[in-house]
């Protein structure tokens, strides 16, 4: 920082200080990742002043000629990545994106199914706390209690009776492949649109390590700062036929000026998505994951749906006596970041939290592996079980301090 420090000593102060938190602590927040400088320096470049509305070459100001040229360049590499026929990279978040969807092709009131928020859907899959709720009428599946997996045949019973013009497939806490033909199927039964929310495993996608769901769905959405390790924001893909409605719904419908600065990061994340590098980073992720629920396992901790099939761990530490928000404040003191989440277990106890949400893909873009995934699990547990003990706490802090000097993020350089 140049210009920062001689403006405004006490923000950049702060800056600092975040950056010194980032290198020193574990963050296993699934839904955050390290991203490469130049995706900063993207954000904060002086795009971040221009103003657009409107698409390339229908503007509605002057001076876009390299704007549109960063968008062109966002739509050309986004469509190759994700193998789509149409690409909107204007929505300022995942649930912009998602609201611009469902106001492309429904009516205020139409019915939407989706996944419940407790079972691992999302607030903007029609939460009562969501505005999406207040414009849609809402149905939601779950999971088998046994087993914590969707259960297709129910999701089909659900949809019969519900009759949505629309299913909404994808989550935010379930850490198994979701089987999207099986779900096109259904809404096919249902002349439903079938709407992918892939907010959190759009890099696991992008490299090809799990299925897409393009294939078999009208739109998809996603947002480019979790597995994809590039700055915020959302992003449409959808079939050529809903081009046009998605974009009116974007512009004007749902937003006014978009970010330039932001639509250039996803520019570039989406050139860098296309790297022999990003792919082992993203391949080295679904094998962190798995190492991490399976030492976990080995300690005694319950596994929601008894494993992983991507970035995701969804831990029960009701398990060991603990409950989710308690467990997260134990964990932040010993610099080891992760998130209390509900459980498909707390569906029918309001306010009752009895799962961490853990996620790989931080530490792996930070190089870590196996030998540093066994290591966490046991500073985790030791953790956790000496909550009580001061000196093991201080121990294990200095520990995670002590292996986060081995994998800098941003220090290396």
């Amino acid at each position: 920082m140049e210009f920062l420090p001689k403006d405004d000593p006490e923000l950049a102060g702060l800056i600092k200080n975040e950056e010194f938190r980032i290198e020193n602590t574990i963050d296993l927040i699934a839904a955050e990742n390290h991203s490469p400088r130049s995706i900063n320096e993207a954000l904060g470049s002086v795009f971040n002043t221009k103003t657009i509305e409107g698409y390339p070459g229908k503007r509605f100001h002057a001076g876009c000629v390299y704007a549109d040229e960063v968008e062109n360049l966002a739509i050309t590499r986004g469509k190759q990545l994700f193998g789509a026929e149409h690409i909107n990279v204007q929505p300022h978040s995942g649930t912009s994106a998602n609201l611009a969807v469902y106001f492309s092709v429904l009516e205020v009131g139409d019915r939407i199914l989706a996944m419940r928020l407790p079972h691992g859907g999302h607030l903007s899959h029609g939460h009562r706390a969501s505005i999406t709720s207040k414009c849609f009428e809402f149905n939601h599946y779950g999971v088998d209690y046994d087993t914590e997996l969707i259960d297709y045949d129910k999701v089909r019973e659900r949809a019969h009776e519900f009759k949505p013009k629309m299913i909404v497939v994808g989550a935010s806490s379930y850490p198994r492949i979701i089987d999207y033909e099986k779900m096109a199927e259904i809404a096919k039964e249902m002349s439903a649109y079938l709407f992918a929310d892939m907010a959190h495993l759009a890099g696991l996608v992008a490299a090809n390590v799990i299925p897409s769901p393009l294939p078999s769905c009208d739109f998809v959405t996603l947002t480019c700062y979790k597995t994809m390790m590039g700055g915020r924001g959302g992003v449409i893909l959808c079939r050529r036929q809903h081009g046009k409605k998605v974009d009116r719904a974007v512009f004007p419908g749902c937003q006014g000026t978009s970010a330039v600065n932001s639509i250039a990061a996803k520019a570039l994340i989406f050139k860098l998505a296309m790297t022999p590098e990003f792919a082992a980073i993203q391949k080295k992720t679904l094998e962190n994951a798995k190492r991490l629920a399976k030492e976990l396992d080995s300690k005694g901790y319950r596994i929601v749906t008894g494993g992983t099939e991507n970035h995701q761990v969804l831990v029960d530490v009701s398990s060991k006596g603990l409950d989710g928000n308690a467990a997260e404040k134990i964990l932040e003191a010993v610099g080891i970041l992760t998130n209390r989440n509900v459980i498909p277990a707390d569906a029918n106890s309001p306010g009752k939290v009895s799962g961490l949400r853990l996620g790989s893909s931080a530490v792996s873009t930070r190089g870590m592996a196996k030998p540093e995934i066994v290591k966490i699990a046991d500073l985790i547990d030791m953790a956790l079980l000496g909550c009580d003990d001061k000196g093991l706490l201080d121990r294990v802090l200095q520990t995670v301090i002590a292996l986060c000097k081995k994998f800098q993020v941003y220090n290396s350089g």
